[in-house]
């Protein structure tokens, strides 16, 4: 009996195919190749934009003395409150007097007022210094303002008349603060609302003329104040994207000037504070990382650089001469915090953010946009001992429960005071808690939504010596 040709062709080329079908089967679940998959997809690079030039001097004075916020308390009544400040910024004039964080400037209708500055949320004392760039970690939004804010208005208008320059020069700002104040309100102090604090800004705004509106234009979502803890300024020189989820890109002066929509009448405003917020961009790329002001065991240090090279480099960059950082993003499934804050973008805050990327902020040769991500940046970590708290919501108190997680705390309690910093920990020192049943704003509450002090794990296989030596090598940084 003879052979099919025909039949015994279709059969090879199936044998061919079954074979070509196993081999490649083979290769995707083979370890190699699934380990590889994971390099690949636990984080994503993220792209560079380039941004404007600025003079750093001249970005130092309109960060501290600048008409960015253009409303606020007339300086007179101000004055009526004996409060004063350390020139610690060496300012002139009415400056001179107010602490680091509040600037003297001229309203619209030529009075003078004071107004809360960026330092108010990008500087802090530790250990006694003020430290300009350093993320404030002691500020306090768990409470509604409003009813404070109305009452120095009250005072004004009793002082000088409801319809007077002053009361006048206050009302923007009192009015502002009367409607956001309810909604960006943390369950803890130390951390900073700043993210939903744009989303609340952004929804007052018309997109195109950024006229204020006293009514939201859609219907305000309630969703959750995600905590962030604010971080150090003098790690953006070498980032790719602005904040923690790396949805901030493009200009960065423009992304940082989101601040002055508290207080600007429409995209006039915008555009003359567009033009000088480079400056300060150019001052903040000055700004270095404090040293470590203690001394460090040197035999550690070395053991510690080769731990950190080994196992923190790839996502968190080199240091020291040739440095390199590599601006990755690291997905929710390998970094595991908690993620609200990421998934938020996604979620409820995906009209505001639509939205902005069709408003003035947008446009341009200068434009900025915002990029819904899934996933937390691996930040530098230049001058990490003094930014603590740790993790994107400054959940974790100190380095050395950071680098091991069964020593995180789940209900802790620090003073605030800036003297009152662990130097062996690196961090805050804290008081644990059984329990936060009384929902007390000073207890870190981290069973909160968003609160939690899950997640970078990588470090919980090492022994006790090898963490002290990765420590003692952070504060090399």
């Amino acid at each position: 009996m003879g052979i099919d040709v025909k039949l015994f062709a279709k059969w090879r080329r199936y044998l061919l195919i079954s074979a070509i079908i196993s081999i490649l089967i083979f290769i995707v679940l083979s370890p190699a190749t699934q380990n590889l998959i994971k390099k690949k997809s636990y984080r994503s690079y993220i792209p560079a934009s380039k941004q404007r030039p600025g003079n750093p001097e001249k970005g130092f004075k309109y960060l501290v003395e600048g008409n960015y916020i253009v409303s606020g308390v007339p300086l007179n009544i101000y004055k009526l409150s004996g409060l004063k400040g350390e020139n610690i910024l060496k300012r002139s004039g009415d400056n001179a007097s107010l602490p680091y964080y509040l600037s003297a400037v001229t309203a619209p209708n030529g009075e003078r007022v004071v107004t809360p500055n960026c330092l108010h949320c990008h500087a802090q004392r530790l250990d006694g210094e003020v430290i300009i760039g350093l993320g404030n970690s002691t500020i306090d939004f768990t409470q509604d303002f409003s009813s404070s804010t109305r009452m120095v208005g009250k005072m004004i208008s009793l002082f000088y008349g409801a319809d007077s320059p002053k009361s006048m020069a206050y009302k923007t700002l009192s009015d502002r603060f009367v409607t956001i104040s309810p909604q960006i309100r943390t369950e803890v102090r130390g951390v900073n609302p700043a993210d939903n604090l744009a989303y609340i800004l952004a929804q007052y705004r018309d997109p195109v003329s950024l006229v204020w509106n006293d009514k939201p234009l859609d219907e305000i979502k309630n969703i959750p104040v995600v905590p962030t803890d604010v971080p150090a300024w003098w790690t953006m020189k070498k980032k790719h994207a602005m904040f923690y989820t790396a949805s901030g890109r493009g200009d960065f002066s423009r992304l940082m000037m989101a601040s002055s929509l508290l207080t600007m009448k429409n995209t006039k405003d915008a555009s003359h504070i567009d033009k000088k917020f480079p400056d300060i961009l150019a001052y903040i790329n000055q700004i270095k990382a404090p040293k470590w002001p203690k001394k460090v065991n040197s035999d550690m240090v070395i053991q510690g650089r080769k731990l950190f090279k080994s196992d923190c480099t790839r996502c968190h960059g080199s240091y020291g001469p040739g440095g390199k950082y590599p601006n990755y993003l690291i997905s929710l499934d390998s970094i595991k915090t908690d993620p609200l804050l990421a998934e938020q973008l996604a979620g409820d805050a995906k009209e505001a953010i639509e939205t902005y990327n069709k408003s003035w902020f947008a446009k341009g040769p200068f434009g900025a946009t915002l990029s819904v991500e899934s996933g937390y940046v691996a930040p530098p970590l230049d001058g990490v001992w003094a930014t603590a708290p740790y993790l994107h919501n400054g959940s974790v108190p100190d380095l050395a429960s950071l680098l091991n997680s069964t020593l995180r705390p789940k209900y802790w309690q620090r003073s605030f005071y800036s003297y009152d910093y662990d130097f062996n920990k690196i961090g805050w020192t804290y008081k644990k808690h059984k329990h936060n049943n009384e929902n007390n704003k000073l207890i870190y509450d981290t069973t909160k939504p968003g609160y939690g002090n899950q997640g970078h794990y990588y470090a919980d296989d090492f022994t006790d010596d090898e963490r002290q030596a990765l420590i003692e090598y952070l504060k090399t940084l």
